[in-house]
């Protein structure tokens, strides 16, 4: 007897040592791909904010309204030993629109791998991140093996995390948005748990309620979106316990619902504490107009689509930004051949679940919540006319249960095995619709087969992004040093109007690019003509303040500034919102291709 307990013993620990091996795998294969080509793709606008206020770095110290040179526009990258933490909290209550948590870690992380003076270092800035982006694949798994009391949810969870597109997309971004994700899925866990104890008639701990607390208010301290994760809590909070209690009210224990009401209370402070500090600090200085909606037909067609559009990538992508149409039109095809088939399998997967006490709960706790954050999106479009579907990342508030939903339906037919229609298998032919209802059959006959080609699928979508066929970055500078590259003769003057930080991103996005190529000297040798130690020095920058588009003011600026300069000069004006007329300067009629985030002139002026 004691031996067969002991042999049990054996195979248990056996099976979770197993159990952390195959955990270890997905990071291991996440954290491989996330940090693949990292600072291969050229930061962004908001990438920069990230830099320069984790820095302690100022955008107002780039001059406007004055030619400066490329040193000048990159000053606030230099890393800052003189800077704290006090003064990276103060740049952005006064500057940006996001809480401070993230940037003060970013500080810290920066000052671990770089010294004062340098020029910060992307794969630096990006590094953290993804690193985030690896612990999410642990918190996937946890967050599926709790919530359903499955490891196999668990890992396969974590095999969907480590190589999900949209997840590797967000890691490889300078940005706070992996670390986002760790508190949606510990506040997830959390809602879980508490709902849990409530259909059981237990107690909730105190270490629970805490617990949830920290999280929500770290969550808030990162990115104030995070209010759409609590709200779709609250709202499902609320949907079950009148679902279990609405026949039978004093069967709710008072302890619990001062527990409730104690997480509600504690997590609302934080909100409102944030808000009493940034909004009189006038919230984001207009930063976010940008996703305000379009007022044509398209406002009222376009969201759905394009919450659509970033479901799809959460599993998987395939080279649907190629230059080449054929694979353009072939890579969609598959994709939608790959969802036809999945969507409804995982339905399937998820209807058997919920006729299941072990997946019921936790599969009706998860679409509740994604619903209700699904609702507010919409809402918030439709409503308040705010597009918030505009921007993919956004998503972060729900990505987690989306990823454990697909896996727990994944694991709920893994040991499915049914027979195949025994009249197609006779069938010998290459006609394309019969092998696809084959490929089809095999798929909806197999559970575990079923797993495999999600994963590859997912697999390919990683190797997707990372080759920079899809999520590519909004701004592609190094495409416009390519063009000024290929074209001009003259030193060059890069002209462009300035209305925030943005505008500061965009030129810092082609200064950047030159400090690269400057290391790149035979890259660029058609800009770069002259012999002197410091080549980078014929091509200059000027920003023109600039309080509405079309400007006249703007246009007379760039005209006088480009009076006083010496000659031959070539001017670029790009993203310049204004008239251009320039003495003495003609406008370059050649048709120059068209460049994500740039639009562009050339003037020669003699």
């Amino acid at each position: 007897m004691l031996k067969l307990q002991s042999s049990k013993q054996w195979i248990n620990q056996l099976s979770q040592v197993n159990d952390w091996v195959l955990l270890g795998l997905w990071m291991i294969i996440g954290g491989i791909l996330r940090f693949t080509n990292l600072a291969a793709k050229p930061p962004w606008t908001d990438e920069f904010a990230t830099m320069v206020f984790s820095l302690g770095n100022d955008f107002r110290s780039v001059p406007l309204n004055q030619v400066i040179s490329l040193d000048t526009l990159l000053q606030p990258l230099r890393v800052n030993g003189d800077a704290g933490i006090s003064d990276v909290v103060s740049l952005l209550l006064q500057e940006d629109n996001h809480p401070p948590l993230y940037f003060v870690l970013v500080h810290l992380w920066v000052k671990l791998f770089q010294t004062a003076g340098e020029y910060v270092n992307v794969e630096v800035m990006r590094s953290l991140p993804a690193l985030l982006g690896i612990l999410s694949i642990a918190g996937v798994y946890f967050l599926g093996k709790i919530a359903f009391r499955s490891r196999l949810v668990g890992q396969i969870s974590a095999s969907l995390m480590a190589v999900s597109p949209f997840g590797i997309f967000l890691a490889q971004e300078a940005r706070h948005y992996t670390l986002s994700i760790l508190f949606v899925i510990a506040s997830l866990l959390c809602l879980i748990l508490t709902l849990r104890h409530l259909y059981q008639q237990s107690i909730i701990p105190l270490w629970l309620v805490f617990t949830w607390i920290l999280v929500n208010s770290l969550g808030l301290s990162v990115h104030y979106f995070f209010v759409l994760t609590l709200i779709s809590e609250a709202i499902t909070l609320g949907i079950f316990i009148y679902a279990k209690f609405k026949h039978n009210l004093s069967q709710f224990n008072q302890r619990n619902l001062v527990r409730i009401l104690s997480v509600i209370f504690g997590t609302s402070t934080t909100g409102l504490l944030w808000m009493f500090l940034v909004i009189p600090q006038g919230y984001g200085n207009n930063m976010i107009t940008w996703i305000h909606p379009l007022s044509h037909i398209l406002y009222a067609i376009s969201p759905p689509f394009q919450l659509l559009a970033v479901w799809v990538p959460m599993i998987s992508l395939l080279p649907v930004e190629s230059s080449s149409i054929p694979i353009v039109i072939l890579s969609g095809l598959i994709l939608i051949l790959f969802f036809i088939w999945l969507i409804p399998y995982s339905i399937r997967g998820i209807k058997k679940g919920l006729n299941s006490n072990q997946f019921r709960l936790s599969l009706l706790i998860l679409m509740t919540f994604f619903s209700g954050v699904i609702t507010l999106f919409l809402i918030i479009t439709y409503v308040i006319g705010v597009d918030l579907t505009r921007a993919a990342r956004y998503s972060f508030t729900y990505f987690p249960a989306v990823i454990v939903l697909v896996g727990a339906s994944l694991a709920i037919l893994w040991n499915e095995i049914k027979s195949e229609n025994r009249k197609l298998q006779q069938q010998k032919t290459i006609n394309p619709l019969i092998l696809l209802r084959k490929l089809y059959n095999q798929l909806n006959c197999n559970g575990q087969l079923a797993f495999y080609a999600v994963w590859f699928m997912g697999f390919l979508g990683a190797i997707t992004v990372l080759m920079n066929l899809g999520y590519q970055k909004y701004y592609r500078p190094e495409q416009l040093i390519s063009v000024i590259n290929e074209n001009s003769s003259q030193p060059v003057l890069i002209a462009t109007t300035h209305k925030s930080l943005v505008q500061v991103g965009e030129m810092m996005g082609i200064g950047l690019e030159l400090k690269s190529a400057g290391g790149r000297r035979q890259e660029v040798e058609g800009i770069f003509k002259q012999n002197n130690d410091n080549q980078l020095e014929n091509i200059s920058f000027l920003l023109i303040n600039q309080t509405k588009n079309n400007d006249p003011q703007s246009t007379k600026n760039l005209k006088e500034t480009v009076n006083n300069l010496s000659k031959p000069l070539e001017v670029w004006a790009v993203n310049f919102n204004a008239e251009i007329e320039l003495n003495n300067c003609i406008v370059d009629t050649q048709k120059y291709p068209y460049i994500d985030g740039y639009g562009y002139k050339r003037y020669m002026c003699n």
